[in-house]
């Protein structure tokens, strides 16, 4: 089965496992490894199910259609693409993804409706406009954020790892 042009895979009938979407967007589009929406729901950190595949690229941003779904590619500089990712593992098929911190580090950069310019609109975007509970927030891992807010180097990415810290510092209610 043609995947794109030059990518084929076997058809179902020839294929001794089933197809690992997340894989094959590795192959479709590189250097490429899957963050954003997909990671976010992979990692449990968003309850939503999210059908396209969602990765990062330091190739210009992209979408496939494809016979196994919609695969969509955003740009990410050199330093800023090339911390965070890690590989797991679908059955026996090994893949590309990014860490929780870096699939919310890219999610909050690459989502252009949101400023980040101030700490006091993290609350509303994390809470209400990705929903994702605080309990989720609190398992993410401080020195990995800092140092993909280092590889970053933005206020915006900054200024979530202060909140993230706020939040940690705050008694719980």
């Amino acid at each position: 089965m043609r995947v794109k042009k030059g990518l084929y895979c076997f058809g179902e009938a020839f294929r001794k496992e089933p197809l690992s979407r997340e894989y094959l967007s590795n192959l479709i589009y590189g250097p490429s490894y899957i963050s954003l929406e997909y990671a976010l729901s992979h990692h449990g950190l968003i309850p939503e199910r999210v059908e396209t595949v969602t990765s990062v690229t330091t190739r210009r941003s992209r979408d496939f259609d494809t016979p196994f779904g919609t695969f969509s590619y955003r740009m990410l500089k050199g330093p800023r693409y090339a911390v965070g990712a890690i590989l797991e593992t679908a059955g026996k098929t090994p893949f590309l993804i990014a860490s929780p911190e870096k699939a919310l580090a890219d999610k909050v950069w690459t989502d252009k409706r949101f400023s980040g310019l101030r700490l006091s609109d993290y609350n509303a975007y994390l809470s209400e406009d990705l929903r994702i509970d605080r309990e989720a927030l609190s398992r993410l891992d401080n020195s990995r954020l800092q140092v993909i807010a280092t590889a970053y180097d933005s206020a915006k990415i900054n200024n979530l790892v202060r909140y993230l810290k706020r939040l940690e510092d705050a008694p719980h209610a």
